[in-house]
């Protein structure tokens, strides 16, 4: 298998909200928040569904490295629920091989309610359900050592169980990709990521205000500077300003697609790392990994949701 993604296995639930919904709900836009049970059922009562997607991060980046024809597996905790069972239909749809084989569990599948507001920016709220739940016994270490790359994401650092089923992933990896995922979630584990990033990620992908953060710079040249000294692939996005990876001390930049009608961010870091992960793999320039990742997420934007 080229790459094996393990991360939250998340049914997104897509929804468009107004801005005043997110001041009236104690929402930061932009962010990912995590709520429990009864929260998000009564968030859940407020909106109106627009569409439901086998998604969570790094679920989403493996469906797209699977359009683009590469062999690939997802491993994520779901129980054996209604949700549970549209989610692996999903994954299966498209050619992603599910690797977790489900039974009942004590809580439900995880949900995560995206809130797309006027401007197309998504806030997520996000009930783990037994995604979080996932533990070292989860992960079958055959699996790991018969994949070229496994990919992470930060989420899944969020719970204690998870960091388990991480450490054995990356003992037992030939190589290791992780999303740092975001913001708040670099500012709770800053010390647990810097170590990830120094010692044992092979590569690791960032928007500006995520790896700003995890090195507490006063300026991006303060990150490139960081980057070097460190000797791992660091891949970063910024926006408008396009996308570079930092790579054993080199800079290398992608400027970003012009004049797109944007609709919804949702999915365009997720599939910014599949286009660069499948350059990768099919032994492309780095120069060129970031221009298929920068093709993908200009075309993720401009629909609802996170596939193409």
């Amino acid at each position: 298998m080229k790459i094996l993604g393990i991360g939250n296995a998340i049914v997104d639930v897509l929804c468009k909200v107004s801005d005043d919904f997110l001041l009236k709900n104690s929402l930061t836009k932009s962010t990912m928040k995590l709520l429990d049970e009864s929260e998000f059922r009564k968030l859940l009562s407020s909106v109106k569904i627009e569409q439901t997607i086998s998604g969570g991060s790094v679920a989403n980046s493996i469906v797209g490295l699977s359009q683009l024809k590469n062999e690939v597996g997802f491993l994520g905790k779901i129980s054996d629920d209604l949700l549970g069972k549209k989610y692996e239909e999903g994954l299966k749809k498209e050619n992603v091989k599910f690797l977790y084989n489900k039974k009942k569990e004590l809580l439900p599948t995880g949900s995560c309610l995206i809130l797309i507001t006027p401007d197309s920016e998504r806030t997520m709220c996000t009930f783990l359900g037994t995604a979080g739940k996932i533990n070292d016994n989860d992960v079958d270490e055959k699996y790991i050592k018969n994949s070229d790359i496994i990919f992470l994401e930060g989420y899944l650092w969020d719970e204690g169980e998870p960091k388990k089923a991480f450490d054995k992933a990356i003992i037992n990896s030939k190589k290791t990709a992780m999303s740092l995922s975001d913001l708040f979630c670099v500012e709770r584990h800053k010390s647990s990521f810097l170590e990830l990033v120094k010692n044992k990620l092979d590569i690791v992908f960032a928007n500006e205000q995520e790896i700003i953060s995890l090195v507490n710079a006063n300026s991006f040249q303060e990150v490139i500077s960081f980057c070097k000294q460190v000797k791992r692939n660091i891949v970063i996005t910024r926006g408008e300003k396009g996308a570079l990876s930092i790579n054993q001390g080199e800079v290398i930049e992608c400027n970003a697609q012009k004049n797109l009608q944007i609709k919804d961010l949702t999915g365009a870091g997720d599939l910014f790392a599949a286009g660069y992960l499948h350059g990768i793999v099919n032994k492309l320039t780095v120069k060129e990994c970031l221009i298929k990742g920068t093709e993908l997420s200009s075309k993720i934007i401009q629909k609802i949701g996170a596939r193409i």
